[in-house]
């Protein structure tokens, strides 16, 4: 396929590490303040950035966010190595004969995965992508290993329209869009905010369903027939020693061994995480919170003792490690974005040239272009959440329908932006110059069937 193949050799060629990647978005988005921002401080406009840029690093409530995130990203990892689950992808990568089937069943089942759970379906596509290509080596066939891997990171673009997105949690708060506009709109506006929009409006409205739906049909399609164009070949992938469980009869310490001790205690902490969410379950309310409770309660469960929870865990904080140091350079993107008036500078671009119909269109484009330069959904929604709420009170869009423009927007363009696939690239060996060509593609699919959505729902 002519065009694959282009996009292939560009990406080769020019395509940095997703270390570098972040180093150039944060000397850009210097310079672009530098041209296009006024300096209102009445210092020097490169020292005035650069505080922005220090003040956003080490910001107190975005490392709390980013603490969060990490969590349930190692928590999903290591629910993932638990012997149910290990058991069940080896069952279903079992089904794999070639490169078309592979892809097919790795992005269903992750995008499945993801909607529940973001980090889940990130480290549960990139462990089925990794057995596939295990599988590939016992049984002797060959796979495009890349657009494997691609598939298993499908779960990024629809995450924000899932259970765990963060602008449809944040929203859910009772109280948390009347603080965010408090001092934007006027005090009369603000009373008639809503004090919640529950996750019914949002990721679990009929609508949001559809497109999720149409999705799940499309995007495997999508990658078959990319399959059926591209050629497979034989892959050196170095074998894994390291099993989770394996060390368990090393050591002595009963407790560590004790499966009553672990089930009681995962138990426990599902009975506190049950007795203290109730009322938000019955209310369809989830916030990360209670995702990390739910999945270290249910991640000490599956894995039947310490020890075995303790082996995973130290397998799943390497697949975090880049995500570790990138996060603050992105937290220094972010505050110069906010402090030097660039996001309120596109968001308002694009709002002034919106109408009530355009309007959640121009909120996708804009929150796409935004994610690109601070790839996380929280901290994307503290910075231009204001700004489309305001638009949208004032022109009479939907607050549920405006909050899903910018999740759709802000997940899609992760197929364009290798930030979130670190875990993935660390867990199967590929390099993000080697998924991109495909995700890309995908992010094109995408973008027509969220755009879609958004015009005729």
């Amino acid at each position: 396929m002519a065009f694959t193949k282009t996009l292939e050799k560009v990406f080769e060629k020019f395509v940095p590490s997703p270390f570098v990647i972040a180093v150039f978005l944060t000397v850009l988005t210097i310079v672009l303040a530098l041209i296009f921002t006024q300096n209102t401080s009445g210092e020097n406009h490169l020292g005035s950035i650069l505080k922005y840029w220090e003040k956003g690093i080490w910001n107190n409530d975005l490392l709390v966010f980013g603490y969060q995130m990490m969590l349930i990203l190692v928590l999903g990892h290591i629910l993932v190595l638990s012997k149910p689950l290990s058991k069940f992808t080896d069952y279903v990568t079992g089904f794999v004969h070639s490169t078309a089937s592979a892809v097919v069943l790795v992005s269903i089942t992750t995008m499945l995965v993801a909607f529940f759970n973001w980090g889940l379906g990130l480290i549960f596509g990139a462990i089925m992508a990794r057995k596939v290509a295990e599988a590939s080596l016992k049984r002797g066939f060959e796979i495009n290993y890349p657009l494997v891997g691609a598939a298993g990171y499908v779960g990024l673009m629809i995450w924000h329209g899932g259970i765990s997105g963060s602008a449809p949690l944040k929203v859910a708060e009772a109280g948390h869009l009347p603080a965010l506009m408090e001092g934007i709109v006027s005090p009369e506006t603000v009373n008639q905010i809503p004090n919640l929009i529950s996750t019914g409006q949002t990721v679990l409205s009929w609508w949001n369903l559809i497109i999720f739906a149409v999705l799940l049909i499309i995007i495997p399609l999508t990658l078959y027939y990319l399959a059926k164009k591209s050629h497979s070949k034989k892959i050196a992938l170095p074998v894994k020693t390291s099993n989770p469980e394996s060390e368990e009869s090393s050591s002595t310490n009963k407790i560590e061994n004790s499966k009553i001790a672990a089930i009681g205690f995962g138990t426990l902490l599902l009975a506190a995480f049950f007795i203290q969410y109730f009322d938000s379950l019955k209310s369809l309310i989830i916030t990360p919170n209670m995702l990390n409770f739910f999945m270290l309660g249910l991640g000490i469960v599956l894995h039947g003792s310490f020890k075995s929870f303790g082996n995973a865990l130290g397998d799943a904080i390497s697949g975090a490690s880049g995500i570790l140091i990138q996060f603050p350079l992105y937290f220094g993107i972010m505050g110069i974005m906010k402090d030097a008036g660039m996001v309120t500078m596109i968001s308002n671009f694009f709002i002034s040239i919106s109408n009530e119909t355009t309007l959640p269109i121009f909120t996708f484009f804009s929150a796409g272009l935004v994610n690109i330069f601070v790839p996380s959904g929280g901290g994307q929604w503290a910075l231009q959440g204001p700004i489309i709420i305001d638009a949208a009170l004032q022109l009479g869009v939907p607050l549920p329908k405006i909050i899903m423009a910018l999740s759709y927007g802000d997940q899609i363009t992760n197929m364009l932006q290798p930030f979130w696939a670190l875990p993935l690239l660390a867990i199967t060996n590929l390099k993000a110059r080697e998924i991109l060509p495909y995700t890309v593609i995908l992010m094109l699919v995408g973008s027509v069937i969220f755009l879609g959505g958004l015009v005729l729902f």
